[in-house]
Order: C-alpha cells, then sequence, then structure tokens
C-alpha cells in the first residue's frame, strides 16, 4: 500500500468517526459550545462525513473527486486552528487540528501534482 492510499484511508475513517461524534458525542456539544459554535455543530459534523466519503468515493472513481475532499477538508481544519488560536486553547489542544490540516494538504498536494 502507498503512502497515499493509507493516508487517503487513515483521514477518511477518522473524519467519518469526527463527524459522527460531532452527533452522538456528549462531549462534543460541549466542545463547540466552548468554542462559541454551538449550531454549527451538525454542520461541520455533515462536512466532515461528507469528506470522508468523497475520500472513500475517490479512492475507487478517480482523484478529482479526492482533491475536492481534500480541499474542503482542508480548510475545515484550518477553520478550526482558527477558533481554538481565537479561544485560546493552549498549542497541544490545537496541535492535532495543525495536523489535520497538514495531512489534508500534503496529500491535496501530492494527488493534484500527479495530475
Amino acid at each position: 500500500m502507498k503512502i497515499a492510499e493509507f493516508l487517503s484511508l487513515f483521514l477518511a475513517f477518522s473524519f467519518l468517526f469526527f463527524g459522527f461524534s460531532c452527533f452522538l458525542a456528549p462531549r462534543m456539544k460541549q466542545e463547540f459550545s466552548r468554542y462559541g459554535l454551538p449550531h454549527q455543530r451538525k454542520l461541520i459534523g455533515i462536512l466532515q462525513i461528507v469528506g470522508s466519503a468523497g475520500l472513500f468515493i475517490g479512492m475507487f472513481t478517480g482523484p478529482v473527486l479526492s482533491l475536492v475532499a481534500l480541499a474542503g477538508l482542508t480548510v475545515l481544519m484550518s477553520m478550526g486552528v482558527l477558533v481554538r488560536i481565537k479561544i485560546k486553547d493552549p498549542w497541544p489542544a490545537i496541535l492535532p487540528a495543525f495536523i489535520y490540516a497538514l495531512l489534508c494538504g500534503f496529500l491535496f498536494y501530492d494527488i493534484a501534482i500527479l495530475l
């Protein structure tokens, strides 16, 4: 398995988990209130699930859908980093969102360069 394929699967499963946790985990409801975004929790969950589906489907249908999904997930995670900076979270709390943004951006670049 190539690194890009492994990373695609890792990100797809991660965002599928995070997306569903936006709907099911009580802790996520508290976190979104802390972020000042309680009404965006379900939208963000849907976007994460759609991005995950785009990665899964894009692995079988071609790179275009994967690129669209990765672009959206990169923006979503970058905005997550900005929100955490805005609410003055400590760097260790910001780091996971930052790493996911970097991974999505790296994979986007890696796939785009092959086109």
